[in-house]
């Protein structure tokens, strides 16, 4: 094949020096997958157990919400990762949530200064993970008792 040397050609993506915009656009994505695998696995465990009847839902509960005293030391484990699963879910959900007002708002036309984009960028990861945390430390205060 002959190719014209005096054509231009895009640069490769290793010439581009990565910033926060540019992994929150890669992150939004990812995200987004999260959300739809993980949690809609998980949903349609949920409802599945829900049509399954009272010993099929505490099949899921018993994997999925609490293992309760008597679980083998698998069932805990299970449960605990069902647990990290769900922060998982709850952090790709702000995180894409945050994200697509960024979107929504460069989409209006405004944002795409290089600084000022790179500051709202920072501003989605700092709003997702202080979201995350506020609702994990909901659960656990409620799940506590106090």
């Amino acid at each position: 094949m002959v190719t014209n040397p005096a054509r231009p050609l895009s640069p490769h993506v290793w010439h581009y020096r990565w910033g926060p915009h540019m992994m929150a656009s890669i992150i939004h994505r990812a995200s987004g997958f999260i959300i739809a695998t993980a949690g809609m696995i998980t949903l349609l465990w949920w409802l599945s157990a829900i049509g399954g009847g009272a010993e099929s839902y505490a099949n899921f509960q018993k994997w999925v919400v609490s293992a309760g005293d008597k679980a083998s030391g698998w069932e805990v484990t299970v449960n605990w990762m069902f647990r990290l699963l769900g922060l998982v879910v709850a952090w790709s959900f702000f995180q894409h949530f945050f994200s697509g007002l960024r979107h929504l708002v460069m989409d209006m036309g405004a944002g795409f200064e290089l600084n000022t984009n790179r500051t709202w960028a920072i501003v989605v990861f700092i709003a997702s993970i202080t979201a995350t945390a506020s609702l994990a430390l909901y659960i656990a205060y409620k799940n506590l008792g106090v």
